[in-house]
């Protein structure tokens, strides 16, 4: 039967609620010195402030030896009363010491097998997608080895596959690959970012392949074209790919999440769902929130 894995185990699609479909509660990062989300009272926080908002379920795309903190989870998501789901993966190599990746050779898709289905470490909290990362404008070989582990995992247990799009960029290269010679279903594929570059004949192109297009944001370091996503949105449901959406906060440093001043989780659904309900209307701006994430996340688990 189709589930959707989270950190306290697999609920059905539809008990979801409304959802924050790209987001981190714990991250660091080689790249973001000084800026790591590693409070769990703040992590807390945040949930609660999600919750009270009308939020039921986070969705954290923090992969492998990122911070993910994958044993502190289950009590938070308890604790709120908010579903988490957890992510495995790996992101670019500039994210991680050199000997960190080079201790993964010839393993990285049995290690995405096990934190999907035994659990990350010894937390037996067990992930719920994997996360990959393109590079800007194309793809490099460690993008090309990570999704080539992706596939193989994805084929294990059906999990689905988010990526990181660096800027927004490299999305129909990320399908040639993931889709056209791994053999991806593209329906298991989730592109995260696509607001960082408002490309809108590259996003209908995407949208064709039958993937998940995620607009995720507002992001201090990309705010420049926040503002355009509403226009994005209904090009592509006009385009009748209103059915492929998915939207996510993305915090990714301390000073964005809500209780240390800034839009944070709640702000998803306080001020990004009034907005594009303007745009598309409410009626599927709800079904993005509210049904969109359960189908894109459930699987029926290998």
């Amino acid at each position: 039967m189709t589930r959707v894995r989270t950190v306290l185990g697999d609920v059905r699609p539809g008990e979801l609620g409304l959802c924050d479909a790209h987001d981190h509660l714990f991250l660091s990062s080689a790249q973001l010195p000084g800026q790591e989300l590693n409070d769990a009272s703040a992590a807390r926080g945040e949930l609660d402030a999600f919750r009270r908002a009308g939020g039921g379920a986070v969705v954290q795309w923090t992969p492998y030896g990122m911070g993910r903190r994958a044993a502190d989870l289950p009590r938070l998501s308890r604790a709120a009363g908010v579903h988490v789901v957890c992510a495995t993966g790996l992101h670019q190599a500039g994210h991680y010491p050199p000997e960190v990746v080079e201790g993964l050779r010839g393993r990285l898709a049995g290690v995405f097998v096990a934190e999907l289905t035994e659990g990350i470490g010894t937390s037996g909290v067990r992930a719920g997608l994997i996360k990959v990362a393109g590079g800007f404008h194309g793809l490099d070989a460690h993008a090309r080895w990570t999704m080539g582990a992706a596939a193989e995992a994805h084929r294990a247990t059906g999990a689905p596959i988010a990526v990181h799009l660096e800027l927004g960029t490299g999305a129909l290269d990320v399908l040639d690959l993931l889709c056209g010679e791994l053999g991806v279903p593209a329906h298991r594929v989730i592109l995260g970012h696509l607001n960082r570059s408002p490309d809108l004949v590259v996003q209908r192109q995407a949208a064709e392949s039958g993937c998940w297009l995620a607009f995720d944001g507002p992001s201090r370091a990309n705010h420049a074209t926040d503002w355009r996503m509403p226009d994005a949105v209904r090009a592509l449901a006009e385009a009748g790919f209103g059915d492929r959406l998915l939207l996510g906060g993305d915090t990714v440093t301390a000073g964005a999440r809500s209780v240390d001043g800034g839009p944070g989780m709640p702000y998803l659904l306080r001020r990004v769902r009034p907005r594009l309900a303007d745009a598309v209307g409410a009626e599927l701006v709800d079904r993005i929130l509210g049904v969109h994430p359960g189908q894109a996340l459930g699987v029926d688990w290998a």
